[in-house]
Formats: structure tokens, sequence, C-alpha cells
């Protein structure tokens, strides 16, 4: 330990001193950094054992998203990185999603001094067990979630995407899979299609790790969640002083996939005006960083994603067309999971070994009581509501096997009353949610106008419900 390496980014400079003087006893090498925007640079140049992130800078002090923003970035740029994350606003349900976002550990402010370095020692030890056996447990097992989308930066080392596509998509989707085999060595760029949570970002890795760019990036964007001002800093990079707090050049992530594979998903909530600067450089293949008059070559393979109708929207000219007959040279299409009952089985059984390992839990399987109710359900969350059900059942699941009563799910509020089933707040927004995903087929965009909130607010809350 003497030895290792540690880096603190956090924005209060009280924080990083304390922490500094705690760790430095400790460990051979502590480096602080207040803004994160330089992790980028400082991991392409530094190795280091660990990485303590406050998880809320400056424009958001205490939802966390920034934190989770940047623990991707990290292992997009290095996948074995040992993170531990570190805020004064947290709790189980954060720490929980933490863990599975790919960071090794949760620390919350004020620290306990002994915890504090202990969880640090446990990082790092982990990280040299990793590299001693040339595997890293929690890389292979975040890469088995079919709902988020983390990005790897060195997917060809990973047989996760065909071999783990093989293993969750069932028989209904065997056609997709002979599909993506043919296309996948091809620089064809492709278009996926599916409702919420059907697994485009996993079907999308997959033809990365099948093409002959496997080694090379695959990097993934959610373009819907970029703001205006982000957007093209974002995809295309910018250079020092472009604007306040463009200190240091960065690379945009089409750079980053250079020779590799690029992801857009969301891509059909993208406003007019971004779609005009996307469609730009897709046809002179360079972009030009914000702040800089230098264009640069860049080779990637596209591939995106969307939860909407593309055609319905051409129509209604809220997407170019120029820009769908560019994206949508091969189009898959996913289908929803209530239209796929005979993978019911495969994928729950899939999940619950997952999670009975991850959790040490005696689970080993489902009875046909629960399979039964399970194909009778809409499952307006698709895979990540059934995998997030799956994984609150096996943690609290008092048997061997589960059944009916250990599943959170709802009946089909299809066949339901209109009449609200419980006078519970949380019970009740649930229903209203699953009504609206059903009413418009899982377009987020939609279903954040029909109940009022924005499309950040509704993310929120289907990952609180697990949908």
């Amino acid at each position: 330990m003497q030895e290792s390496r540690v880096l603190l980014v956090d924005d209060d400079p009280d924080v990083l001193l304390a922490a500094r003087l705690l760790l430095k006893r400790h460990f051979g090498s502590i480096d602080i950094e207040k803004n994160p925007e330089k992790l980028p640079f400082l991991l392409n140049n530094s190795h280091y054992d660990a990485i303590v992130l406050d998880m809320n800078f400056q424009r958001d002090v205490s939802s966390g998203r920034e934190g989770f923003a940047w623990l991707d970035r990290i292992l997009d740029i290095d996948p074995q990185a040992r993170v531990v994350l570190f805020t004064a606003y947290g709790d189980v349900e954060m720490a929980v999603r933490a863990m599975k976002a790919g960071a090794v550990d949760f620390v919350l402010k004020p620290w306990q001094n002994d915890k504090f370095v202990e969880t640090i020692r446990g990082a790092i030890a982990r990280g040299e067990s990793a590299r001693r056996t040339g595997g890293d447990e929690r890389k292979n097992d975040n890469a088995a979630s079919a709902g988020k989308n983390d990005s790897s930066r060195k997917p060809a080392k990973s047989t996760a995407g065909p071999s783990l596509t093989q293993s969750l998509v069932g028989p209904s989707l065997r056609p997709l899979l002979d599909t993506i085999s043919r296309v996948a060595p091809t620089d064809a760029n492709m278009l996926i299609l599916g409702e919420n949570g059907t697994g485009k970002d996993m079907i999308a890795r997959a033809i990365h790790a099948q093409s002959n760019r496997r080694d090379k990036p695959f990097v993934s964007v959610d373009v819907g969640a970029l703001t205006e001002s982000l957007f093209e800093s974002e995809l295309f990079g910018h250079v020092k002083g472009a604007f306040t707090d463009a200190r240091e050049d960065r690379l945009g992530r089409f750079e980053e996939a250079n020779g590799g594979t690029l992801f857009l998903d969301e891509i059909g909530n993208l406003t007019l005006a971004q779609q005009a600067r996307l469609l730009t450089v897709l046809q002179q293949r360079q972009v030009t960083r914000v702040g800089s008059n230098k264009a640069r070559p860049v080779d990637i393979r596209l591939i995106c994603a969307t939860n909407v109708d593309l055609n319905e929207r051409v129509a209604d000219r809220s997407f170019r067309q120029d820009l769908l007959y560019r994206i949508n040279t091969i189009e898959l299409v996913l289908p929803p999971l209530r239209q796929r009952p005979e993978d019911l089985r495969l994928l729950a059984e899939h999940f619950i070994d997952r999670y009975a390992r991850q959790y040490n839990r005696p689970v080993t399987g489902l009875s046909a009581a629960l399979l039964t109710e399970m194909k009778s359900y809409d499952w307006p969350g698709n895979v990540r509501e059934l995998q997030h059900s799956i994984e609150r059942a096996v943690i609290l699941a008092p048997g061997t096997i589960l059944e009916p009563a250990d599943m959170a799910f709802r009946k089909s509020t299809a066949a339901s009353s209109p009449v609200m089933q419980t006078m519970q707040l949380d019970d009740m927004e649930r229903q209203l949610i699953q009504r609206a995903m059903q009413k418009h087929q899982g377009n987020i965009t939609d279903v954040a106008r029909e109940l009022g909130l924005s499309r950040q607010a509704l993310y929120r809350r289907l990952e609180k419900f697990g949908m």
C-alpha cells in the first residue's frame, strides 16, 4: 500500500486537504483535483490504484447526477479503474445504485477515518487481485446488465458482447442475432428501434464485439439527455478558452470513438438544430471542436437507437429525412418483452443466477406459479423492469425458489380498473407511470410530457420503481 497512488476529486478544497492529510500516512502518493473536467487528462497520463470521486460538483447540489456521469467517463477511459464515490448526501438506495454503476465502494461525509482508510485499502486490494488473476468480476458482472449503459474503452478484451446476447435474448430473437452476425463485420450504419428497456444498448455492444472494429473503442452517448449548450462540446469537443469553464482542450465523443464504434442513444429526441449539426459531421466525416477552426477527420461506425417512430417524426417535420437516410442503412427492431413470453424463463433464470451470486443469496430458481403470473404481466419497463424486479426478489425472498409473493410487479394496467388500487403515494405514482408508458409504448419524451415531468425527472422515477 505504501507504493499505491490515489486520486481525490472534490470541489471543496477543505475536504481535499483533510482527506489528503489522512490518506498520505497510509498510501504512497495522494493526488488531488478540484475540477472533474481534468479527469480525462489525468487518467490518460497517469495510473491510479484508486480514485475517490465526489458525487456533487457545482451544477447540482445533492442529486449525485454529476458523480454518476463522471463515473461513466472514468470507466470509459479505464474499465479497470477502482472508483470510490464520495458524498455528504447519500442513502442505502444511492449506495446500491453506485455499486451497480461500477463503483467499488461508497463513502459518506463526514467520514470515519479508520473506515475511510480501509475502504481505500479494499478497493486497491481488489484491483491487485484482479490483475493477478487476469480478470475483473465487477466488470463482468456490470457487463451482464441489460439495462444501463456503461461503455468500455476496451471491448475487444471482453466476451460480454455476443455471448451475453446469445444467453439473454432467448428463442424469439434468434433471427435478429442471425442478422447481426451478417451485418456486424460491415461498416454499415445501423438504427436499433425498440421500447425503453428492451436492451438496445446491449445489441449495440454485440454488434461492435462482432465487428472488425472490436479492438477499438465503443463509446456510448445518451444524446437525448444533452442540453443545447452541452451538445457540441460533448460530441465534438472544445479547445481551451472556448467558453468560461473550458480550462483545457477536450476530446469529444466522436474523437474518442475514432477507429471504433459510436453509439448514439435516444437520437429521436434531438432538436432540429442538433440534427443539422450532427448531419454535417456525418457527411463530412470530420469534427471541429468548439472554439476552433481546425477540422479533424474521424473514422467511426455509427449505431443509433430510439424508442420513437422516426418516420412519424419525419412526417410531422420534427426529424430530418436526410439524417434518417444517413443513420438507418440497416434497421433492427427489438420487440417489447410482453411479446416475448417464451423468453421470460431464460431471462429470469439468468438474473436469478447473477444476483444470487452477487448478494450471496440461496435463491436457485422460480416457481411455475410465478412464471405464469410473469407471462400475464405487460412489463412496461421491459427487460430492465424484469431485471430490477428479480434483483429485489432475490434480496428479499425467504426461500430458495421465488414465488409470486416475492415479486413487486403489478397486474397489467390494461386490464385493471381506472380507479387507483392503493392510496399509498408511491404505488399511485408507479401506476400512473405504468399507464403512461403503456399508452405511449415506452416513448420517454411522450410519457414525460403526459405526466408533466422533465425527461430527467421521469428517468429518476423509472430507476426508483425499477421500470
